[in-house]
């Protein structure tokens, strides 16, 4: 049974940085792309970044390229998603997913506010 546990989210000023964690557990982690998605208050889901298996290829939303670096530690079954220069529009739940296993994380909050 896939799990997927996001943690490091909070309210933080704009320009701040934040760091978040997607703890993964039921599959083999390290042969997944793996992806971080966000909603908005009152908007839909958006796919924010995305990771290949062994980490050497990452794809970034245009509007936080530059600002948000993904990766992932594989020995220890782990997403990141290390934010900086964050805006009041980045507020969202951010949750980790595995698209081709049909799961997604219940999520962390952020919200960025002065």
């Amino acid at each position: 049974q896939v799990q997927l546990v996001e943690s490091g989210g909070g309210l933080v000023q704009p320009g701040g940085s934040l760091r978040l964690s997607c703890a993964a557990s039921g599959f083999t982690f390290s042969t997944y792309y793996m992806s971080w998605v966000r909603r908005a208050p009152g908007k839909g889901p958006e796919w924010v970044s995305g990771i290949e298996p062994d980490g050497g290829t990452t794809r970034y939303l245009d509007s936080v390229k530059g600002r948000f670096t993904i990766s992932r530690d594989n020995a220890k079954n782990t997403l990141y998603l290390q934010m900086n220069s964050l805006k009041p529009e980045d507020t969202a739940l951010y949750s980790c997913e595995v698209p081709l296993r049909g799961s997604r994380g219940r999520g962390t909050q952020v919200t960025v506010s002065s």
